[in-house]
């Protein structure tokens, strides 16, 4: 959705994530979570048969001790999760993280400031150039609600 108010445009994004391979999301009880916590619960899938067709990948479900987790897939999982749920503050730092680095390689950081602007369940960023005019955007995650097409805000 986007909105004009005077020399103001302010766009809200709805921003999907998918799990990382050999991972899925899943709704976690809501009672006794940290405030900072979704109810998104990541699980481990079995994928033993894509480890027979493909080679190589591991099944992070049936792996043995000795198995960890590719470094990249452990990495993801500490940056954005607490414990088993996904934690909607670290994913906002990340995206924040992200956004503001890839920022500076495009041609237009050297006539637009951006600045991120404080939430704890959202990302939001301020972009000034012109005189006078401000463009706000606002990025709210979400996941997909099993294979409904239903979607489940981490505001939530």
């Amino acid at each position: 959705a986007w909105s004009i108010h005077e020399n103001n445009i302010n766009y809200h994004l709805l921003v999907i994530l998918r799990p990382p391979c050999g991972h899925s999301f899943s709704l976690g009880p809501t009672e006794q979570l940290p405030a900072s916590r979704s109810r998104i619960r990541v699980v481990l899938e079995c994928t033993c048969s894509r480890e027979q067709l493909l080679g190589k990948t591991w099944c992070f479900l049936h792996r043995s001790g000795d198995q960890l987790l590719s470094e990249q897939d452990s990495y993801l999982l500490d940056t954005l999760c607490t414990g088993n749920y996904l934690d909607v503050e670290k994913v906002a730092c990340w995206v924040q993280m992200l956004v503001g680095s890839a920022w500076l390689l495009l041609p237009q950081s050297q006539h637009c400031q951006l600045t991120v602007l404080p939430s704890c369940w959202s990302c939001k960023f301020q972009l000034t150039g012109t005189p006078g005019r401000q463009i706000t955007i606002e990025m709210v995650f979400a996941v997909e609600e099993g294979s409904s097409g239903a979607y489940v805000s981490l505001k939530e």
